[in-house]
């Protein structure tokens, strides 16, 4: 069976609405589209190209699917020849015309259609897409849940857990590394079950 991977960049506070540029995401009037890049640095960028290797799939929400189709089918090099050969599948409850060369419609019933993708690919990757990620985080439909934490705080946008996070045990796969701009990447995987409580006056 295959993975399924949430890739996110995210601010100290989670938002992680329009990291890549001003126009990206301006939904309710987000004013600090491009975040991320006065901090992208060599050491991230080795980290996104790592985390690639295996990639199989591309699974997206519409609005994500519609700036990745204007953008990397124009670009060269190792990401954009990846995205452009692997399959791409489209979270979205209109019936779209998808014109990027392997796209296709995830079908009505979402869980069944990514618990489908699992048994089609070995290494599914959802990149942004956070209207789609609150789904896949209520129905636990990930494998691995891989951070890029900046150390900004922009107290307003659309946040990672919003509204989707449901009660989950994680956990950190690696050792967590910083990078010299201060992104610390952390990389979890799925457990079973939920987390357990206890009283602390009786460890401490």
């Amino acid at each position: 069976m295959g993975l399924i991977h949430i890739d996110l960049f995210t601010t100290l506070d989670g938002v992680a609405q329009a990291p890549g540029g001003p126009e990206e995401d301006t939904d309710n009037g987000f004013a600090f589209g491009g975040w991320q890049a006065p901090l992208i640095d060599d050491v991230v960028g080795g980290q996104i190209a790592g985390g690639m290797e295996g990639m199989d799939a591309l699974l997206l929400g519409r609005k994500t699917y519609d700036i990745f189709a204007n953008y990397w089918p124009k670009q060269d090099g190792f990401i954009a020849d990846l995205f452009n050969r692997i399959p791409k599948y489209v979270a979205s409850r209109q019936d779209l015309e998808l014109e990027w060369a392997g796209s296709s419609l995830l079908g009505a019933d979402v869980p069944a259609a990514v618990r489908e993708l699992r048994e089609r690919h070995n290494n599914v990757h959802v990149i942004g897409s956070l209207d789609f990620v609150q789904t896949l985080l209520t129905e636990k439909l990930f494998d691995r849940l891989n951070l890029w934490v900046y150390p900004i705080l922009l107290g307003e946008g659309k946040k990672v857990f919003d509204g989707g996070a449901v009660p989950t045990n994680l956990k950190l796969i690696e050792p967590v590394v910083a990078s010299p701009n201060g992104a610390v990447m952390q990389r979890y995987e799925l457990l079973e079950g939920t987390p357990a409580t206890g009283d602390m006056s009786e460890v401490v």
